[in-house]
């Protein structure tokens, strides 16, 4: 078994124990949502996992891709992420490392790094404090290299 099936098989494992605690249905949708997050490697919207899933013909509802989304969260299966912008971004969070992200404030490209420094620091201050620090966000806005590009060439036609 792959990596990434033995890690979709423990995913599954969690959400259904989850649903079995707080006593709510174990649908083919939910875990059908869940299986297209866990394909995925990247940043996604609602609307788009929506209509990924409705492109590859399931039958979900939008609702059913909220409600799910919100218990994915609730159960640490999945992160959502306010970049600045209107409407949320999600990422699939188990067994993948503490990250963060540049976001461009043009484009609203994301892009995640990792710093060992930044896990140091938030040690550091854990233990300065006697705060048991459970997980970080850190999100840095800026403008990527490509539109400073753009932005560079703009200038130089309008000049």
């Amino acid at each position: 078994m792959s990596s990434d099936n033995q890690t979709f098989e423990k995913v599954r494992k969690i959400f259904t124990a989850y649903l079995e605690n707080k006593g709510l249905r174990k649908t083919p949708e939910r875990f059908a949502i869940i299986e297209e997050i866990y394909s995925r490697d990247d940043h996604f919207d609602v609307e788009e996992l929506y209509i990924s899933m409705k492109n590859k013909n399931y039958r979900v509802s939008r609702a059913t891709v909220y409600n799910t989304l919100d218990l994915l969260v609730e159960c640490d299966l999945v992160s959502k992420h306010q970049f600045g912008r209107n409407q949320a971004q999600y990422e699939k969070s188990y067994g993948f490392k503490q990250h963060d992200h540049l976001i461009c404030t043009e484009c609203h490209k994301v892009i995640e790094f990792c710093d060992p420094r930044i896990h140091q620091i938030q040690s550091m201050v854990g233990e300065m404090f006697n705060f048991k620090i459970l997980h970080h966000s850190l999100n840095l806005y800026g403008v990527c290299a490509d539109c400073q590009t753009k932005d560079k060439t703009i200038n130089r036609i309008t000049s």
